[in-house]
């Protein structure tokens, strides 16, 4: 397959947003439009192409994020509409990584809500340059310039109106491009085309201010645009375009849009503005890495003659083609039957079949260039985060980091032959889903199973007996703790069996620290002078992380902690990879009983909507529950209440929010940060707690 674009024209893109703004929405008009399907699919009728999982028609939300592409105007587009629910913040997390711009969707009625603000967290993690679309302008209450003034408030950016709305709510008909200075009217019927028509006198007064502020602010931000600005000198459309461009992708400023996508209002307009103000794959930085060679860092243009750079991003287990993995090519091409490294377990991959993704359909593809994003069929060792590459070029690249699991059930095969397939099933589920972990409690016999959510586990669940025929038992929901030290300390850890002929040796020094919240686990090896072998660096490694699995306060793993092996010794006959894999596991559990271990319990952060004459009742409500209250303002007539709040006090908090509201507050909940259980809720909560013991 011969490059269909040439790479300056090529969007990799993604979708992005709180539940329920209209994202899968906006994506089956996009496919629509551009030819790519025949009919649009709806939601709220269980018909959207992008949500084809039976557990998301059901549910009316996006669970896991789809790949597809299209063409408009002359440039070809590759979209991955993600979740917006926080259970599956996994899947914008891995998406955003691999992506050069984004879309983000705001409803207009309730602006920037909890879910906007992670997402906008993540694409700024990533340096994605993106867009705002304020999707509902027909909904009653929508506000346009509230939901930019939210923007600015709440996640710090410089959002600028390129668009005006003509009219609003029901009275929403089109809106005012002020770069082409023309109106957009759009039909309600969806085969027409909308009728773009130069401005009366009525919209010209009303777009001018606009417009001068939009090109007040290129020319505070770009200077081109300021040497226009201070010679007088009007800047005609093409240049704005420009202008709106580079500063788009410098980050200065965010384009705002608006419409309303259920409607088929404002989406044609958008891809315009996907394709002139978002970047193609070379408008990036270079993708950089280590070569792990030698770990000097390397870097990787979006080039075709470069060496292949991919990054696996997402592995899918298809019921008819078996494993794929999905990845982006940052740089050079490749072939199907090609031999690859996995440069991140140094193993040879041989790619068995290239397919370009529509959802969950397939178009096979001989070959991919950079800048490609396509899915590989015969990866057997590669999972999310791998870097695949040239095998006389080696890099690794950055790997994806996902947030820790926060809630755990416990599960039962109900049947022999359940049991006999679940193990497969987990590890296959497992692959799919960084952030769902198995474990298997050997006190209690059980297997038990962690997620982002309720949600999350429940269509873990599902999917399980749909996909996978496994029917399990499932308990009730318990709160993942975590545990982690407050004090740095230095051990050593020795492992020595003498036995007769070939004996076991080991001996190493570890330095331990506590790190920041939500810093994770680090591992460095500072050892000089060839005190211990470099081919028994990694299974002290090895050794320290298992360690972390198991807690000494309550057998719950251990987080952000910074490892550092300084010393040791080895024998030249009896050292092996077993022995300093066991010594590093002693000298690490003896480190975090010798570093004042605590207990840790997930956070969340919580937004409710509530009338007024429940305020006090549920303010009440939150305080109770161990909560502490971080904002409280107005919209719409509601009051807006924000709130830090232990999970283990959430659990049915949705029904008792009902009881105190009669049933007319809302809210919204995800996950924030791990902090300290105050010594006084351990034994309330039932966890048993092992003392610590000094060495």
């Amino acid at each position: 397959m011969v490059r269909q674009f040439p790479i300056e024209r090529l969007r990799n893109i993604g979708i992005i947003a709180h539940i329920d703004a209209g994202k899968t929405t906006v994506t089956e008009r996009i496919l629509y439009y551009t030819g790519r399907t025949y009919k649009i699919g709806e939601v709220h009728e269980g018909t959207a192409v992008m949500d084809w999982m039976a557990q998301e028609r059901e549910r009316g939300i996006t669970i896991t994020a789809a790949a597809t592409t299209c063409e408009w105007c002359e440039h070809q587009v590759n979209i991955i509409d993600t979740p917006g629910h926080v259970d599956f913040t996994v899947e914008v997390e891995r998406s955003l990584r691999v992506l050069d711009g984004g879309v983000v969707l705001f409803d207009a009625v309730a602006g920037v809500e909890p879910q906007s603000e992670t997402v906008w967290r993540q694409a700024d993690r990533y340096s994605v340059p993106r867009i705002c679309f304020v999707n509902k302008m027909d909904r009653i209450g929508a506000d346009f310039w509230n939901t930019i003034a939210m923007v600015k408030q709440r996640l710090g950016a410089r959002p600028v109106a390129i668009q005006i709305p003509i009219g609003v709510e029901a009275g929403f008909e089109g809106v005012i491009d002020l770069v082409d200075e023309v109106a957009w009217y759009f039909p309600p019927e969806t085969h027409e085309n909308p009728d773009v028509l130069p401005l009366t006198d009525e919209l010209a007064a009303q777009c001018a201010p606009h417009r001068d502020h939009l090109i007040e602010t290129l020319a505070e931000v770009d200077n081109q645009a300021m040497i226009s600005y201070v010679e007088g000198r009007k800047p005609t459309a093409a240049e704005m375009k420009k202008a709106i461009r580079r500063a788009t992708l410098a980050g200065a400023i965010t384009p705002v849009m608006c419409g309303s996508a259920l409607r088929n209002k404002g989406v044609q307009p958008l891809l315009n503005a996907i394709v002139d103000y978002l970047p193609a794959p070379i408008d990036v930085p270079p993708i950089t890495g280590t070569n792990p060679k030698n770990n000097q860092t390397v870097q990787r243009t979006a080039d075709d003659n470069e060496p292949f750079t991919a990054l696996a991003f997402k592995i899918v287990a298809d019921p008819y083609v078996g494993r794929l993995a999905y990845f982006r090519v940052y740089s050079g091409q490749m072939k199907t039957g090609a031999t690859i490294l996995n440069a991140t377990r140094n193993e040879r991959e041989r790619v068995g079949r290239l397919l370009r993704m529509h959802a969950n359909r397939r178009e096979e593809v001989e070959e991919v260039h950079a800048g490609g994003i396509v899915a590989a069929v015969g990866l057997k060792n590669t999972f999310t985060g791998d870097t695949l590459c040239d095998r006389t070029h080696p890099i690794v690249l950055e790997a994806i980091r996902f947030p820790e699991p926060v809630l755990s059930v416990a599960i039962e095969p109900k049947t022999k032959d359940d049991q006999d397939r679940m193990g497969d099933t987990l590890t296959r589920l497992s692959e799919e889903d960084p952030t769902f972990r198995t474990r298997y409690d050997a006190e209690t016999g059980q297997t038990i199973i962690s997620g982002m959510g309720e949600l999350h586990l429940e269509v873990i669940v599902d999917r399980m007996l749909r996909e996978f025929r496994v029917d399990a038992n499932v308990g009730k929901p318990e709160v993942a703790y975590k545990e982690t030290i407050t004090r740095a300390n230095r051990t050593e850890g020795r492992f020595v069996r003498q036995s007769g002929g070939h004996g076991q040796y080991g001996d190493v020094w570890l330095e331990v620290e506590p790190r920041e919240r939500g810093a994770g686990f680090e591992f460095v090896d500072k050892t000089v002078g060839g005190v211990i072998p470099r081919e028994f660096i990694s299974p002290v490694q090895t050794g320290v992380k298992e360690a972390l699995e198991n807690g000494p306060v309550a057998s719950y793993p251990v987080i952000d902690v910074k490892v550092m092996l300084v010393d040791g010794s080895y024998h030249e006959v009896d050292s092996s990879e077993l022995s300093f894999r066991m010594a590093g596991s002693i000298g690490m559990r003896k480190a975090l009983e010798r570093g004042d271990p605590i207990l840790l319990e997930p956070i969340m952060k919580i937004e409710v909507l509530t009338p007024e004459e429940s305020f006090g009742d549920i303010m009440a409500d939150i305080n109770g529950r161990r909560g502490h209250v971080t904002g409280i303002d107005s919209r719409n007539g509601l009051q807006v209440v924000r709130a830090l709040v232990p999970l283990a006090e959430t659990f049915g908090y949705a029904t008792d929010l009902r009881s105190l509201s009669q049933g007319r507050a809302s809210h919204n909940m995800e996950f924030d940060h791990y902090e300290e259980v105050p010594a006084g809720v351990v034994e309330k909560l039932g966890i048993r707690v092992r003392r610590p013991t000094r060495a």
